[in-house]
């Protein structure tokens, strides 16, 4: 707010101007701007007028819009005419170039609507042209580059230094006309019916801009004030008295001597892209070429070490067939397995010297196209040099002009010197930003490949710790149902010793490869590192694999075993149950003590019936249930019974 504020509130003849610039927040001109010629009483009416009364049977917003197209075409033809006849660059202090920004603000901001009500937003020239980059990607980096700028803190001032940046890239014509071209969406929210870039006028001020693409301009503008208001336009530069037009014949001569250069300058340089864009184009053609020949040569190398393997064990065949030449028997069948295992070499060798011929084609054609380009890339380097020479006789034509165009020369030399240091520095870039996409993608992928090395690890590892669980539920039962055999009892519990043996010996195992693991995952996230220590970690994977096969044996084994405990654990369970006398349904008064733990029941430890046995348990003895066959669901039994039902349906699964 206090930088609008002093944008509307003018202290000095010079800041008159933004008085009409800002008509909406303050109408009246300053005291003042009276003895001064302000252009923008000529440009834009009052208020008062543009309600009151029309002139004679003239709309005054036409008589506004024309004195801008009007002003406008003044200050590009002087802004023009004067590039060219003193053929320099325009920079930020040039005077025509300050008054065609001033004339572009205005047109911009002709016919903009006001703001809605005190809380309603205010319509800003910089949101209008923030909808540029909607339409055309290529202005992106301009209206980033201007959000960024840190000397600038208006919205106003973000838009002159958008149009100063897009004068810069000759591209200003090119945007306006977009917004042109898609009014209807951007341009009517933001403006009145009448205003200038909703009426056919905005063309002619296209076409005006358009022109302006002849001019070099080198405007910094983050040492420039761009958030003050911009001042006021001396008429004295475009209204022209008799005694300029005895001097307009030799600056015409001038002119026209200083278009020729400029053409003949423009021309060199689009050639020169052209060029540059050639040699680009060919250099990837070559680089791709070379690639594919690197990896043709790694094919035939691969094809030709095959080759040689194949004929050191054709050569190792038949001294075997000359050993084994002694019996008749041995020796007829093996020379029908010589003659077999020779047409299988043969075959083999002409069906790898075809792929090694078709090798040696593709080599051959890769060459020719590599020696093509090599060729169209000396024309280039021919044609460069022939216009560098061109260049050095247009330079040396330069030299015999007049004295005044020798001012120009110099500054096309710095120019073309600063060209070829922006395009040294390109290339210095783009090789630099090749280098390190080639590097970033040989490290995704070598990070791809770590990553799954580590998932193929971690599945082996979850399927290693699911058979322990399994092995560690089994050995819990073993030792249940161990825990109530008598003397047959003892061998099963050496087994379930060397079954915890083997149980420690896995989790040792395991806590290996979850070290080994962590230590993979903290070399993931170094991937800087990967280059060097791939090797090491290739030579760990294969440990890692030849431990893991080696965990798949003994995990083998050790179900072997289990079954073996279980085959010996169903024939105890039948010889007790054998043994046993069917149970009989006990009487809850005769029953004082549980029958598994003897404790005493009580009010808290109740009586508990197995349906199995009909003997009475507690509820911690008795907390399982079993389907019988007497009972369609599943009902109490004890924890011997349990057992023995559970090893009887893992023996009838089995």
């Amino acid at each position: 707010m206090a930088a609008a504020s002093s944008e509307n509130s003018p202290t000095t003849p010079n800041d008159s101007f933004n008085i009409q610039r800002n008509n909406i927040e303050s109408r009246s001109p300053s005291i003042s701007s009276v003895n001064n010629f302000l252009w923008t009483s000529m440009l834009v009416s009052k208020p008062g007028k543009k309600k009151g009364k029309k002139s004679k049977g003239r709309d005054p917003v036409v008589i506004e819009r024309s004195n801008l197209v009007n002003i406008s075409k003044l200050v590009v033809k002087e802004l023009i005419e004067q590039s060219l006849r003193y053929g320099r660059m325009l920079d930020s202090d040039h005077m025509p170039l300050q008054h065609f920004f001033i004339v572009l603000e205005h047109v911009l901001r002709h016919g903009l609507r006001p703001k809605k009500g005190l809380l309603g937003p205010k319509k800003e020239l910089w949101d209008i042209l923030q909808m540029v980059e909607k339409y055309t990607p290529e202005a992106q980096d301009i209206t980033a580059s201007v959000r960024d700028l840190p000397t600038v803190r208006t919205h106003m001032g973000r838009a002159r230094a958008w149009l100063r940046l897009a004068l810069m890239q000759k591209k200003l014509a090119d945007y306006l006309k977009v917004l042109i071209d898609h009014k209807d969406e951007a341009l009517v929210e933001y403006f009145e019916p009448d205003a200038l870039m909703l009426s056919d006028e905005a063309i002619i001020i296209i076409g005006l801009l358009v022109g302006l693409n002849v001019i070099d301009c080198n405007l910094c503008v983050k040492e420039e004030d761009l958030d003050c208001p911009q001042g006021v336009i001396d008429f004295s530069l475009y209204l022209r008295s008799s005694s300029h037009v005895s001097t307009d014949s030799s600056n015409e001569e001038q002119g026209d001597a200083m278009i020729t250069v400029l053409d003949q300058k423009n021309y060199i340089e689009e050639l020169n892209r052209h060029l540059n864009a050639t040699v680009a184009n060919l250099q990837t053609k070559v680089e791709s070429l070379t690639t594919t020949n690197a990896l043709m040569k790694e094919d035939l190398a691969i094809a030709k070490n095959n080759l040689l393997a194949l004929y050191d064990e054709n050569r190792q065949l038949r001294q075997e067939l000359g050993k084994d030449s002694d019996g008749y028997a041995l020796g007829v069948s093996g020379v029908q397995i010589t003659k077999v295992e020779e047409k299988e070499t043969k075959e083999i060798s002409k069906l790898v010297g075809s792929e090694v011929e078709e090798l040696k084609h593709r080599l051959e054609e890769e060459r020719k196209l590599r020696q093509e380009a090599d060729n169209e890339l000396e024309i280039q380097m021919c044609m460069k040099a022939e216009m560098e020479v061109a260049m050095k006789l247009l330079e040396k034509d330069i030299h015999e002009k007049q004295d005044t165009i020798i001012s120009l020369r110099r500054q096309l030399d710095d120019i073309k010197l600063i060209n070829l240091e922006m395009y040294k520095k390109l290339q210095e870039s783009e090789a630099s930003l090749r280098h390190k996409t080639e590097f970033i993608t040989k490290l995704e992928a070598k990070a791809q490949s770590m990553t799954d090395t580590i998932q193929s690890l971690e599945n082996k590892y979850r399927e290693s710790e699911s058979n322990r669980v399994t092995a560690e539920q089994l050995k819990r039962e073993v030792d249940m149902q161990a825990a109530q055999v008598e003397e047959q009892a003892t061998n099963i519990e050496g087994d379930l010793k060397v079954e915890r043996e083997w149980r420690i010996s896995l989790q040792a195992t395991m806590q290996q490869d979850r070290e080994r693991i962590s230590k993979l995952q903290i070399e993931n996230g170094q991937l800087k590192m990967i280059a060097q220590k791939y090797a090491s970690l290739q030579e760990e994977y294969y440990t890692l694999k030849d431990q893991c096969l080696e965990q798949e044996h003994t995990l083998e084994e050790l179900g072997g075993h289990l079954r073996e405990s279980k085959l010996q654990i169903s024939d105890l369970r039948e010889e007790i149950t054998k043994s046993r006398p069917e149970g009989s349904w006990a009487k809850d008064h005769t029953a004082a003590k549980c029958k598994a733990c003897t404790k005493e029941f009580n009010l808290t430890r109740r009586r508990h019936h197995c349906r199995n046995c009909g003997e009475i348990f507690c509820n911690a003895c008795s907390d399982n249930t079993m389907p019988l066959p007497s009972s369609a669901k599943p009902v109490r039994v004890c924890d011997d019974c349990h057992l023995i039902l559970l090893g009887r349906n893992n023996s009838v699964m089995n």
